[in-house]
């Protein structure tokens, strides 16, 4: 289906992900979607009649018509296929136990195996009629007719009957895994109570636009992100942090969407809407982080394209060749060889476990709160030999209070205070909001002109018809004004009133508890270089760099220096090494993006750093990291594990068998038993435990 829909003119990207059961195209601007739609259902009902295409609504980041697409395939086993299995048994079973005529026998035997292997059968004629030859049903249908060619009865049988069983497991394991990613992402609202003058209105939370007031009740999801404006209560937050910590929430607090309210009534002022809201996104991440395949992954698709008709045309010349070169050989002997050789040869074990591991490792991560849009970024993080952290909001808690307020040049101290409020009113940032939290008093903003924000310097605006310069003191230098130097360990935010240098104030942050212990947990992981980077002063950077432990620290840098800085770093990694940095502000957007992989701080970090980022950690936690490295290392070992394991009995049994060693029942173990061992296996990565 990829290969054939991925020719089609207008198509940009296709994936299918046999997980979840999606189809993710991305159709050029400008295609005619309903055309294309007709092609790619032509070709879907063309190699899988009974695949249903389900239309979704999908959320467009970027231009072109991006569509996603369910296909739903039913393994569930009914009460038809159920006795016709167990009749099958029976037949089996009689015709093995009991003794018959040669006549009754065969008759037995062949009603047996069509009972239990018609549908096998059916789809493999269908398939050779649409072109696919080459899979599994192809080699299961060859293998066992072939066996009732040469007299081997029940062997032929036996292989259609343990491969049917095979298949009933790992579609129990497959859909197992379903259920638990499904069981994952059950954090999106049904609905949200919408708030009109007296009346309480239930309706759809694609409805509620930003502004509206809605109400959450005790035991309901929080539906969509607001500011709580009436009423505390405790949240569950685990869907999203996968923390089981109750947290508190009260009135003037941030509410994201996920959570699950506990006790109390909650009036929340909506801030996005549902498409842009945290339980959308997170939903888009999970649902959606398959369709980016790492490199083992890629390969095996790629290995089993080529490797089932390789391993024909080998079956092949085994049945032909020695019979006709080997003194003694006969046909009968080397087909029934041959034949173990096509059963072995199935590669079910690892087109499905390989797959099914990566989306439990990003399925396991989600659990603990760390999301990672693809599997090609949870496979990346096993070569991380760099990691590069921002300070502020990252390393730091990213809550300033204003701790000194030193003037100069005869100002006061309020005088100073009130003009720094002024001037920092229009930011969001959190050292600007410390200032004006400081000043306490309601702000005006009607006596504020010519405000401009100088990216990496400070601020430059008239207040009350005065000149006001707030920032650095590369602002102070630009601007020409003789300023104080402070050696005061934290922010510090030079003041200028009409050319005149008014003093300056110090906000200090705090760090993160758990930021120590995440850095000694990269070394510990052979983790080579740790650095810093920040727009911080150079003595701030120093503390924090030698309190915590880190290999370097970069200061004083504007949001593009951090990106040549970052280009600077990366020549020094390892040849096959990877470079993360990990950041939370939207000036951190552009160095996110320019790493092998991009970390952002979820919970408090801006929507442009998420969206740039290749992984979000929801809780804001540091050590997280350590986690998602830890999370990613155990998937591929359990991924390897199944590639070795898989390929090592294989390799045995084609051996014995091809040396006349050994018999179907073997190659049916080969083939069956350790598809559903690989699996079983792979699903264990979806319950990892965070350590």
């Amino acid at each position: 289906m990829e290969a054939g829909i991925k020719s089609l003119d207008g198509i940009e990207e296709i994936s299918i992900d046999f997980v979840s059961k999606r189809l993710s195209l991305k159709i050029a601007h400008g295609s005619d979607v309903n055309i294309i739609m007709e092609k790619v259902t032509a070709i879907i009902n063309r190699i899988e009649s009974h695949v249903i295409l389900v239309k979704e609504k999908a959320h467009k980041h970027e231009v072109g018509d991006e569509d996603d697409h369910h296909h739903h395939h039913d393994h569930s086993i009914n009460k038809a296929d159920m006795l016709r299995f167990i009749l099958g048994v029976g037949l089996f079973l009689g015709a093995t136990i009991f003794r018959f005529s040669s006549t009754v026998e065969f008759l037995l035997y062949f009603a047996a195996y069509l009972l239990v292997g018609s549908e096998v059968l059916l789809k493999s004629i269908r398939n050779i009629a649409r072109g696919q030859v080459f899979d599994e049903n192809f080699l299961m249908s060859i293998a066992t007719v072939g066996a009732f060619a040469i007299g081997e009865y029940p062997e032929g049988v036996a292989v259609m009957l343990f491969y049917q069983i095979g298949e009933f497991f790992q579609d129990a394991a497959v859909n197992n895994s379903r259920k638990s990613i499904k069981a994952l992402m059950d954090i999106r609202p049904d609905y949200a109570n919408l708030k009109l003058g007296e009346e309480i209105k239930k309706v759809s939370p694609e409805e509620i636009k930003v502004g509206d007031i809605i109400l959450i009740k005790p035991g309901e999801k929080v539906p969509l992100d607001g500011k709580v404006i009436q009423g505390s209560s405790m949240v569950d937050t685990t869907a999203l942090t996968g923390e089981s910590i109750p947290r508190d929430i009260n009135a003037g607090d941030d509410i994201l969407s996920g959570f699950i309210n506990k006790n109390g009534l909650l009036t929340v002022e909506v801030r996005k809407e549902f498409g842009e809201s945290t339980v959308s996104k997170i939903l888009d991440l999970v649902q959606n982080a398959s369709s980016k395949k790492a490199p083992t992954e890629s390969f095996i698709t790629k290995f089993a394209r080529y490797y089932t008709p390789v391993v024909v045309m080998i079956a092949l010349g085994l049945a032909i060749i020695p019979p006709l070169v080997i003194n003694g050989a006969t046909f009968s002997d080397w087909v029934y060889r041959a034949l173990i050789f096509l059963v072995v040869s199935c590669p079910c074990a690892l087109v499905v476990s390989i797959p099914l591991g990566f989306f439990g490792g990003i399925g396991g991560a989600s659990k603990n709160g760390i999301l990672i849009k693809g599997s090609n970024y949870l496979e990346a993080l096993n070569d991380v030999d760099t990691v590069i952290f921002d300070k502020t909001g990252t390393l730091t808690k990213g809550v300033f209070e204003v701790t000194e307020v030193k003037t100069s040049n005869g100002f006061t101290k309020d005088e100073l205070l009130e003009n720094a409020a002024y001037a920092e009113s229009y930011s969001t940032h959190p050292i600007a909001m410390s200032i004006v939290k400081a000043f306490g008093k309601e702000i005006d903003k009607g006596d504020i002109q010519d405000y401009d924000e100088i990216s990496g310097f400070g601020i430059k605006t008239k207040i009350k018809a005065r000149e006001v310069l707030a920032g650095n003191s590369r602002l102070m230098q630009k601007e020409g004004i003789s300023y104080t130097d402070s050696s005061a360990l934290g922010s510090i935010v030079h003041i200028a009133i009409d050319k005149s240098y008014a003093g300056y104030i110090v906000i200090s942050d705090e760090l993160k508890q758990d930021s120590a212990k995440a850095i000694k947990g990269l070394h510990g992981l052979g983790i080579k270089k740790i650095a810093m980077l920040t727009g911080d002063m150079k003595s701030v950077g120093e503390k924090i760099a030698q309190e915590l432990g880190l290999d370097e620290v970069h200061a004083e840098l504007l949001p593009d220096q951090k990106v040549q800085k970052l280009e600077e770093l990366e020549q020094l990694k390892g040849a096959k090494g990877k470079l993360v940095f990990v950041g939370d502000g939207i000036n951190d957007a552009p160095v996110l993006a320019r790493a092998d992989i991009g970390i952002a701080m979820g919970g408090l970090g801006s929507d442009a750093a998420i969206e740039a980022a290749d992984i979000v950690i929801m809780t804001d936690e540091p050590y997280k990291i350590i986690s998602a490295i830890k999370i990613a290392r155990r998937t591929r070992s359990i991924v390897w594990q199944n590639i070795i394991f898989a390929m090592l009995v294989k390799g045995i049994v084609l051996l014995l068998g091809a040396g006349g060693l050994a018999t179907m029942w073997e190659a049916v173990f080969a083939d069956v038993g350790v598809a559903v061992v690989a699996i079983l296996n792979a699903t264990r990565i979806i319950n990892i435990k965070e350590s």
